[in-house]
């Protein structure tokens, strides 16, 4: 018997049903790849978002600085971790932290200072492009601070404008400095945005009399490394000292994330069971029509395998067909979605429990994007086909024939 000839006749003896039957795996296929590529890119810009702005994959502390923090608590010879962590290829950068008061003619508002190495700090984080007016850090201009916008509006002070800065020094004295405000960041973050003033080390160890060791130390992961893996290389390289991935520091947030990868996968569940109803339900009404045909079959001697791979070969017909559709239809949608992406900041909001996202929501395009809907429809198809096959299979042809 020629089963892949008579199941191409079957598949368009009911065109309606056929039609119906492509159309609608092919929406459900194009709905999923575009959801997919979708929300795989948002997942993904946001914890970009998060590592890059300003947290890092990783970060060292000395002690207890992450749960007391203290000017006093630091990581001694920082160029003993550095430089093994630019060996093993983790992009790394240290930093100054401490607390004070910046204030400027009209007003005052606590303040968050951060010192940083301007060279080594814009392979960790890419804060240093989130500039809105003004211009970033520059080692030639030590009395040039950066600071958040949330300060800038509550000092009511703009690019070029002074603060004064004011805390108690490692030494026990008065910290206290004016300095020109050089730039003023996009809102990159609630902590920043509201307390941020960022300067160069060298003038944060002159502010606060810290001639040496640091307070914070922000790691990047190389590609292809996953976190846990980074997360374990780190912490050898830098024993006995704190060490904590992003998710560590921010379990709300990546929390979050793990949610919001369990409802898309729960929104696809929904897809295809109804995509599985609906060819079940086709493939028991093509059963039922033809029971007299099979009964036939049977009884010119087609064996019930036959008769299931009749029935398997029809399916596999219209599923390939619905295949190349679905994804002919969704490349341009992808292409676009993945270049120009989708505004999002006029629909809702682009922070969320104190992080700040690109506005942007940009699709991945990938081939990882299409193995898995590409899979479980597959996976649907067969177990939806399965039942109507075996029933067909197994008939008996007396009945059959008698069938009405």
């Amino acid at each position: 018997m020629e089963v892949f000839k008579m199941a191409w006749r079957n598949v368009w003896r009911n065109r309606r049903r056929s039609l119906t039957t492509i159309s609608a795996m092919s929406f459900a296929l194009l709905m999923m790849l575009l959801l997919s590529g979708l929300f795989e890119g948002m997942l993904l810009t946001m914890e970009r978002d998060i590592v890059e702005l300003e947290v890092g994959d990783i970060q060292i502390f000395a002690g207890d600085y992450r749960v007391n923090p203290s000017i006093y608590t630091r990581i001694q010879e920082p160029d003993g971790i550095l430089g093994p962590l630019d060996d093993a290829g983790f992009p790394a950068s240290d930093r100054l932290l401490a607390f004070g008061l910046a204030a400027s003619d009209e007003s005052s508002a606590g303040a968050s200072f951060r010192g940083v190495d301007v060279e080594r700090d814009a392979r960790v984080s890419r804060v240093y492009r989130e500039i809105e007016a003004g211009h970033w850090l520059d080692p030639a201009d030590p009395a040039g601070v950066v600071i958040g916008k949330g300060l800038a509006r509550s000092l009511s002070v703009e690019v070029g404008g002074e603060i004064l800065v004011l805390s108690q020094a490692a030494d026990g004295t008065m910290a206290y400095e004016l300095y020109r405000v050089r730039g003023v960041l996009k809102s990159v973050g609630a902590a920043v945005d509201r307390t941020a003033v960022f300067m160069n080390q060298p003038t944060f160890r002159a502010l606060m009399a810290v001639p040496d060791g640091v307070h914070q130390i922000i790691v990047r992961r190389p590609e292809g490394v996953e976190l846990p893996a980074a997360e374990i290389q780190v912490s050898a390289l830098a024993s006995p000292l704190e060490v904590k991935s992003w998710r560590n520091l921010l379990p709300t947030l990546a929390s979050y994330l793990d949610s919001a990868r369990g409802m898309v996968g729960f929104i696809f569940f929904i897809f295809y069971l109804a995509i599985g109803i609906l060819l079940l339900n086709s493939m028991l009404m093509a059963v039922f029509e033809r029971i007299r045909e099979f009964g036939v079959l049977k009884a010119i001697g087609v064996g019930p395998l036959s008769v299931m791979g009749l029935i398997l070969a029809e399916t596999a017909i219209q599923t390939g067909i619905a295949l190349f559709c679905g994804i002919a239809l969704s490349l341009p949608g992808l292409y676009y979605l993945s270049t120009a992406g989708v505004n999002i900041a006029a629909m809702a909001s682009v922070s969320m429990m104190g992080a700040s996202f690109s506005p942007v929501w940009k699709a991945l395009f990938t081939p990882s994007i299409f193995s898995a809907p590409i899979s479980v429809l597959l996976v649907v198809v067969v177990v939806a086909v399965l039942y109507p096959a075996t029933k067909a299979a197994w008939i008996q042809p007396i009945a059959a024939m008698e069938h009405r």
